[in-house]
């Protein structure tokens, strides 16, 4: 499991040398939690047409009823509620979710009993993605306030090919303008390379709208976020939405990547043929990282990896307890990936 970092109603110990003396010195933090999770196909139960979710019906291969739907609400609202709950009493202050179908279901999703208490509201868009699956982003009203929000086009050579839109939310969290981008760009289907010019689109999008904010404010505090498709030190990532898992180098537009150095220790958020990858990945621009034109400032990053989100035993022992393996239903599954945060920290004046 990723390591923890101190317990949270963050108090950091500082020495600071006075006349000679070190004196120590106990500053206080406020910390700011923001998420991603790839919710795994959330779907309601309804056949919605120009849609393939035809599975996700209870006459489909996978007989998709109202009591699978509702269980798989609980279980994925647990994870949710939990996320960062020891650094936080109201845990996610912003979470971006992908595979949701609609925005019915994410409405459902902050209904759950484990959530309605905080509150969350929701900014979502429909897009034209061929299956049917949209991203969207919850946030608590009392810790991120959103002023705008505005959807994105992946456009391709290929113009028969439909896939999820990248939605730009902006607002504040305790009075810093903080924008985030969610994004669940193009899949591996057909094989890496084979598609690999679909996921430099999606990146190339995501830098335009990068570049968009960075033009008005150099020191705009952004975030990156969504389920990739590809790992940190893929092209895609790398390269074309020009991004870094260095420190020293994230400055003018080359942004930091929070999941690089997890990456490198060989931890993922799913896995595939024996073969861990992180698709799930919060960027953060420069200003974010260092707090450079904000209060907060960039304190750590974890993958929400606790035992019970794994296969307990089998041939999948340890991957995601996901909820379907092909057609078969695991009635206590959660997501084909784990789920993943960053902490942000203010300090108090």
């Amino acid at each position: 499991m990723f390591a923890r970092p101190r317990s949270f109603l963050l108090f950091a110990s500082i020495a600071v040398a006075t006349g000679g003396f070190a004196q120590a010195q106990k500053p206080q933090y406020i910390p700011a939690l923001v998420g991603f999770y790839n919710i795994e196909n959330l779907f309601d139960t309804i056949d919605t047409p120009d849609v393939n979710d035809e599975e996700f019906t209870p006459n489909g291969s996978k007989l998709w009823n109202g009591e699978r739907y509702f269980r798989k609400l609980d279980q994925n609202a647990k994870v949710i509620s939990e996320m960062g709950k020891e650094l936080h009493p109201q845990g996610l202050a912003i979470l971006g979710l992908s595979e949701v179908e609609n925005r019915a279901v994410v409405e459902d999703l902050v209904a759950t009993d484990a959530l309605n208490g905080r509150g969350y509201k929701i900014v979502h868009d429909e897009s034209h993605d061929r299956r049917g699956i949209d991203v969207a982003l919850v946030y608590n009203p009392a810790l991120y306030s959103v002023y705008a929000h505005k959807s994105y086009r992946v456009h391709m050579a290929d113009t028969s090919f439909r896939t999820r839109d990248q939605l730009l939310v902006s607002g504040l969290l305790d009075g810093d303008t903080t924008h985030v981008i969610v994004c669940h760009w193009p899949s591996r289907r057909g094989g890496e390379k084979r598609s690999e010019p679909n996921r430099k689109a999606a990146a190339e999008l995501a830098r335009h709208i990068v570049d968009s904010l960075l033009a008005r404010n150099a020191q705009a505090h952004i975030m990156v976020m969504g389920d990739l498709n590809d790992d940190p030190s893929n092209p895609s990532v790398a390269r074309f939405l020009n991004s870094t898992g260095d420190k020293k180098k994230a400055t003018g537009k080359v942004l930091y990547n929070a999941m690089y150095d997890p990456f490198m220790k060989g931890i993922g958020t799913l896995a595939w043929r024996d073969s861990w990858n992180l698709f799930d990945q919060i960027i953060l621009s420069p200003g974010l990282l260092n707090g450079t034109g904000g209060k907060y400032k960039y304190y750590g990053a974890r993958i929400f990896n606790e035992s019970y989100l794994r296969q307990r035993d089998g041939a999948f022992e340890g991957y995601p307890y996901r909820t379907f393996v092909g057609d078969s239903y695991n009635e206590g599954g959660y997501s084909d990936h784990f789920p993943v945060f960053v902490i942000l920290v203010k300090e108090l004046q």
